[in-house]
């Protein structure tokens, strides 16, 4: 089952296979990791934009393929984008 892991995966595979990962379960890093994802995901603003009706169409058919709403598509271009992951 390993034979289409790249090499970095096997590794990690063999690291863990050996024991050599500790839990953070009840840690404080445990705690902060979860708030930040927590607030990486919130959606707690509304934005109304005029784009072009090509443009929508594109997204959505996009967005079908990813198998994705086209607003969470939207909204994940738009984070990766403000982010500096995209440029």
């Amino acid at each position: 089952m390993t034979h289409n892991l790249n090499t970095e995966e096997k590794e990690l595979l063999a690291s863990y296979d050996n024991d050599e990962w500790v839990s953070i379960a009840d840690s404080e890093e445990s705690s902060q990791y979860k708030l930040a994802a927590k607030n990486t995901f919130k959606k707690n603003k509304r934005v109304n934009i005029r784009i072009s009706e090509l443009d929508l169409e594109l997204l959505k058919e996009k967005a079908l393929i990813e198998g994705l709403p086209y607003q969470t598509l939207m909204s994940s271009v738009l984070h990766k984008y403000v982010t500096g992951k995209i440029a």
